[in-house]
């Protein structure tokens, strides 16, 4: 990282639309569709829809995106896919080809501009063998991680974090140094959150704090002590509500899973600071430590904010914490820089 670099955003999007067109086709692809419409309710989905048809230029178009940037003072964006092209329900190989898709799509809008615009790929969870290979092709065309959601579709129960099917996943991430970049879509409350916007502005906060317990109370954190998790949107629920995990942890002997109790494992995660008022920044800061705080947007969607560095400097807090904020935890976590490796081969059977 040079001097020149002051403010970080980690929390950005691309939309790419071969993404989409290598699923299209397939059965799938409107199944999800018919889902998200059903949890999101029809009012919430059309100006889902509105929304994004007036972003696409923001979403698509790496020349507005900087431009952006530099009206909002962000020297740097680390970007990722649209959490609504994950298609987490693909079988094995077109889970792997869109994965592909989406890597060399990130990196080819990152590499508009390399100084500025740093990327992020998937890795399909339903699917532990392609996530690994996916987190390794990614890396291998220069990104710097890999974006997953709270947990994956199967027959029956949800595939959770803690899935012991999915160690190899962070054992490599580990091995790697590669950032984990934990982002939800969709929440498996379903039609209780089919109006207001509930899917997102509760659902998302849900996701966050059942995805990271597990990652927590099923000892991934312990066995995998150099992982590097970033939750998206302050981590949602999990850091305001740590201290029942805590109390369920020193009473009960089936909660008290993990090592240690579960409020000490937020100071061995990231959080972007996308909490929206100064005072839940401030109490995100206090929770988690200002050394695990990270600045976060959410460009350009409509539930993010157009200016962190502006929002961090009204939290007030003091000067070495806000610039650690602002993109000295960015460095500490390695997304300002890369590492070389040999790509594994894989291919579905």
């Amino acid at each position: 990282m040079t001097e020149s670099l002051h403010t970080v955003d980690m929390h950005a999007h691309v939309w790419l639309s071969e993404g989409d067109r290598l699923v299209a086709h397939l059965p799938g692809f409107a199944a999800q569709a018919e889902l998200d419409l059903r949890r999101a309710g029809p009012a919430s989905a059309a100006v889902s829809a509105d929304n994004i048809a007036a972003r696409r230029d923001l979403l698509t178009d790496a020349a507005t995106r900087l431009r952006h940037m530099d009206r909002t003072g962000v020297d740097v964006q680390v970007v990722s896919v649209s959490p609504t092209q994950f298609h987490p329900w693909a079988e094995a190989g077109p889970a792997w080809d869109l994965a592909q898709a989406i890597n060399v799509g990130v990196a080819r809008h990152c590499a508009r501009s390399p100084g500025r615009l740093i990327g992020l790929g998937v890795a399909p969870l339903r699917h532990p063998e392609v996530a690994v290979a996916a987190l390794e092709d990614a890396v291998h065309r220069g990104l710097r991680g890999v974006e997953i959601s709270s947990h994956a579709p199967y027959s029956g129960r949800p595939i959770e974090l803690s899935e012991p099917a999915l160690e190899p996943l962070w054992t490599r991430a580990e091995q790697l140094g590669a950032l984990i970049f934990l982002h939800p879509w969709g929440c498996t409350l379903d039609e209780r959150l089919d109006r207001w916007y509930l899917s997102n502005s509760i659902g998302q906060p849900v996701e966050h704090a059942v995805a990271l317990a597990h990652l927590i109370l099923s000892g991934v954190l312990d066995r995998h002590p150099d992982l590097h998790v970033l939750a998206a949107h302050g981590g949602g629920y999990l850091p305001a509500q740590a201290a029942r995990l805590d109390f369920a942890w020193h009473n009960r002997p089936d909660a008290r899973s993990s090592a240690e109790p579960p409020s000490s494992y937020l100071r061995r995660m990231w959080f972007d600071s996308l909490v929206y008022t100064p005072d839940a920044l401030r109490h995100l800061v206090t929770a988690v430590g200002p050394e695990r705080v990270v600045l976060g947007s959410d460009y350009p969607f409509d539930m993010g904010v157009d200016n962190p560095g502006q929002r961090l400097d009204e939290a007030g807090l003091d000067a070495e914490h806000t610039a650690m904020i602002r993109c000295g935890n960015a460095s500490q976590l390695g997304v300002l820089s890369g590492a070389e490796f040999s790509l594994s081969e894989w291919k579905p059977s």
